[in-house]
């Protein structure tokens, strides 16, 4: 348990978020003050959900004393010294915290539109047609609207004027002058949210780390386009949403993911990675086929560092087109 909270420490402080690293590596020291909550489960994702759900705690007034050192629930005391309170949280919240980790994390990150779109811009240059989107694991289906985000980039912004900005976006430039037009945009999720809905958009929230003022803003922003944009996202696992795919004449059809392939049994994966290929060998010049994906380097594990994968049919040969922080900023094109 002690290596892993080291290493999720490490992770941490890697992506910009010294509060978390600091109560990672005071877990570390005090092992048993999270034994009670995560047992024997040390992996990534549970310990991520064990600090989601104490940040859910925090943000519906449960754990007064901790918030003070939480930014996002108007705490002003230094977030550095929060392990105390935090302790005495996983105490009394045990079963509650135990329970949270059933899920899988549900970080719906924006900045993650920041590979995907130049991806997406990719596919557009190359087919010429407009994009009918399928997310897996698209939780909320905030990035399904990603087209309708601005991108910041060194001299220059790409994207319509719009409440979420990506600061600092790309680092040398996918092909900007493709013509990009979503005509569909669908999704799957095993317990999707609603973007609309309070209690959901404080979950969300809980999984974005609470020392991150950028992030969080970016949430937010993004509750504001995903208003105003309709997406679809439907309640189902990521193989039996492509159970069925066929390309599409007049449109390129792309199944896109972000850092959810870690989260599939290796079952579904395969079963993913085969409704692909089926529906790629089916696809042709005029209903082309795209697999589209920002995950580490071994998707069966979440990484620091993340690469922007592309598979094309006809043809399907895989291309890494970029990478970029686990969060998505800055993406630099290869």
């Amino acid at each position: 348990m002690r290596r892993a909270l080291l290493a999720q420490a490490r992770a941490s402080a890697e992506l910009g978020s010294p509060m978390y690293a600091e109560l990672l590596l005071r877990a570390a020291d005090e092992p048993d003050a999270v034994a009670g909550v995560l047992g024997d489960r040390t992996g990534t994702r549970h310990i991520l959900g064990m600090l989601g759900t104490v940040h859910r705690i925090v943000l519906e007034g449960r754990a007064p004393e901790l918030a003070a050192h939480y930014p996002t629930a108007g705490g002003t005391e230094d977030p550095l010294r929060a392990w105390p309170a935090f302790r005495d949280v996983l105490a009394g919240h045990a079963a509650e915290i135990r329970e949270g980790l059933a899920e899988p994390p549900q970080t719906n990150e924006v900045g993650r539109a920041a590979p995907l779109v130049g991806g997406l811009l990719t596919v557009a240059e190359a087919a010429g047609l407009p994009v009918r989107l399928l997310e897996i694991g698209a939780s909320a289906g905030l990035n399904l609207r990603a087209d309708h985000f601005r991108f910041l980039y060194e001299g220059g912004a790409y994207g319509p004027e719009s409440p979420v900005v990506l600061a600092d976006a790309w680092r040398g430039l996918p092909p900007l002058g493709a013509p990009l037009a979503v005509a569909e945009r669908r999704g799957c999720d095993p317990n999707p949210l609603d973007a609309s809905s309070p209690d959901a958009q404080r979950r969300l929230l809980s999984y974005v780390w609470p020392d991150q003022a950028e992030r969080v803003a970016r949430l937010r922003a993004a509750f504001e386009v995903a208003a105003r944009v309709p997406a679809e996202v439907v309640r189902m696992g990521a193989a039996d949403f492509l159970d069925g795919l066929a390309p599409r004449e007049g449109v390129a059809t792309v199944v896109w993911h972000s850092t959810m392939r870690a989260y599939l049994s290796r079952d579904e994966a395969a079963r993913v990675d085969r409704g692909i290929e089926e529906a790629g060998a089916a696809a042709t010049a005029a209903a082309p086929l795209a697999h589209l994906s920002f995950e580490g380097r071994d998707a069966s594990r979440l990484d620091a560092v993340q690469v922007v994968t592309l598979r094309l049919w006809p043809g399907g040969e895989r291309a890494v087109l970029g990478e970029a922080p686990a969060h998505g900023l800055p993406t630099t094109w290869l």
